[in-house]
């Protein structure tokens, strides 16, 4: 079958089940359940500490085929998920399905268990390194599952998605499991997407590398949900937080597409007192926050909120007083991690309240401007930062397809060509995020605004900026590059791609 957008999906996928299309961004909002969770009680007197995950594990009834989640905020400096897998797979567990938040390269040894069969299944918001190559060459027994961060709170708090232990990665906690990010030597600052596993987990583990004195405040993660303490010597190295940049371009074309994005969210009538913003932690990203900056400083202009993984140039901007508040799911910087501590108004959010979209409001809903990157943009305006121009992983949604569902005003910043190759296409070659929550494509050689958003061709149509249409800009990157190739696909689908409803948008094949 097709779905909306006209990709083949079959309707039933084996390793996953029945497919249910996607059918438009805003389709399945309305009345939806939340399960009830199971509750083990804890006695007076009762010890939940103990020293080491084996000894944990030596208290809980192991089985194969379970789902064990991790979170992902130490980033590619985690070293819980490898520790626990490696002592599951020395007790004979096999079968296991892996609910990580996100999966980085540090995460290599998961091959290894993928290929001896201790692991089968995977469920990721984002994915990158040997562990994306691996579930791209069909390595991986079931298809990988690539939900959205507000999709993961969903599919855990619906029931769709049971996890049978979560273990989460606790830079602070007390013998009584009061957890926070915030203290200790691997301090990740917020812990918005632990948030879900522990609640709804029927066992949590809080795997800490700093035990302190009860009770460990603040507190990010409550007792009332923690069934064991494991104290390791250590739970990650923080300085692997940072991945990737999050440093202001210094790039020529990269400072020219974060001006000119400047002047469309001017442009549009957004950049007024009590604007709320969002943006990622890449150099064009950042350098339309300094853009912004300008602005608002020159205009005396004071924000509502920012909001999203926040970094340490957003954090200046709030103690700058541009903004009233931050909302953070997670910590992109160690100064983001200070800020959690030290700012009343650094807010930390679960990952449901950032972007479930059957919740009673997610923030995203609340953001007036999102600025978003992409690996690929179609004619229709739909997005892709899941896989790279070879047709393997090498990302996710995160919050890509959250946040431009929710913004008023949704840009994608990108050079018009990367890698000697065309952004624009015909067709992506994985739709993430659907082109009718995109708004706006800025490129260095020019813009191209939704045909659907009348009102903002109208508004941009008044200024000097260099509008052009969508076609126009994919003409003009292949006369530069060339026209791709078409990448070569296998029947085999190694992933199952699904919009933050639950809902199928795509699926990635293996390359021939």
């Amino acid at each position: 079958m097709k779905n909306i957008l006209g990709r083949e999906i079959p309707d039933h996928i084996e390793g996953y089940g029945e497919v249910k299309p996607f059918e438009g961004a805003y389709v399945n909002y309305g009345n939806k359940n939340k399960i009830g969770v199971n509750v083990s009680s804890v006695a007076p007197g009762e010890q939940k500490l103990h020293h080491g995950i084996d000894s944990v594990l030596d208290n809980i009834e192991l089985k194969d085929g379970m789902n064990i989640s991790f979170h992902h905020h130490l980033r590619n400096g985690d070293y819980v998920l490898n520790t626990v897998v490696d002592q599951l797979a020395r007790r004979g567990i096999k079968d296991l399905t892996i609910v990580a938040s996100s999966i980085f390269p540090v995460h290599a040894p998961l091959v290894e268990h993928i290929k001896s069969g201790v692991v089968t299944g995977i469920y990721a918001a984002y994915m990158s390194g040997p562990v994306a190559n691996a579930v791209s060459k069909g390595i991986l027994k079931n298809p990988a599952i690539m939900h959205t961060h507000g999709g993961r709170a969903r599919l855990i708090e619906s029931g769709d998605l049971h996890i049978d232990i979560a273990f989460l990665a606790s830079p602070s906690s007390d013998e009584y499991g009061n957890v926070n990010g915030l203290l200790g030597k691997s301090a990740c600052g917020a812990l918005g997407y632990a948030v879900a596993d522990a609640e709804y987990a029927d066992i949590t583990v809080a795997v800490t590398d700093n035990l302190v004195e009860y009770p460990n405040a603040p507190i990010e993660i409550s007792q009332i949900y923690v069934d064991y303490v494991a104290v390791v010597e250590s739970i990650g190295d923080p300085k692997g937080i940072v991945s990737g940049t999050t440093q202001i371009t210094k790039d020529p074309v990269g400072l020219k597409i974060a001006k000119m994005t400047s002047e469309v969210m001017k442009a549009s009538g957004l950049v007024k007192d009590g604007l709320s913003f969002q943006t990622g932690a890449g150099g064009i990203s950042l350098a339309v926050a300094a853009e912004l900056k300008k602005i608002m400083q020159k205009e005396n202009i004071k924000g509502s909120f920012a909001a999203g993984g926040i970094t340490g140039y957003i954090v200046d901007m709030y103690e700058e007083g541009l903004f009233n508040a931050l909302f953070d799911v997670q910590c992109f910087d160690l100064k983001a991690v200070e800020s959690c501590g030290k700012n009343p108004k650094h807010q930390i959010m679960s990952s449901s309240m950032y972007g479930n979209p059957n919740n009673k409001g997610a923030v995203v809903n609340k953001l007036d401007i999102m600025i978003l990157g992409a690996t690929e943009v179609d004619t229709d305006f739909n997005v892709n930062v899941t896989t790279g121009s070879d047709g393997n992983i090498m990302g996710g949604s995160g919050g890509h397809s959250d946040t431009a569902a929710g913004s008023k005003l949704t840009i994608i910043v990108s050079k018009l060509v990367k890698s000697r190759l065309s952004v624009i296409k015909d067709k992506v070659t994985t739709v993430t995020t659907p082109g009718e929550t995109v708004d706006v494509i800025v490129t260095e050689r020019g813009i191209a605004i939704n045909p659907m958003r009348v009102d903002l061709i109208e508004q941009l149509s008044k200024t000097h900026l260099p509008i052009k249409t969508i076609e126009e800009l994919k003409e003009e990157a292949e006369r530069i590059a060339g026209k791709a190739k078409p990448i070569q696909l296998e029947d085999d689908i190694v992933a199952v791609v699904e919009y933050r409803d639950g809902t199928v948008i795509d699926v990635v094949r293996k390359v021939k």
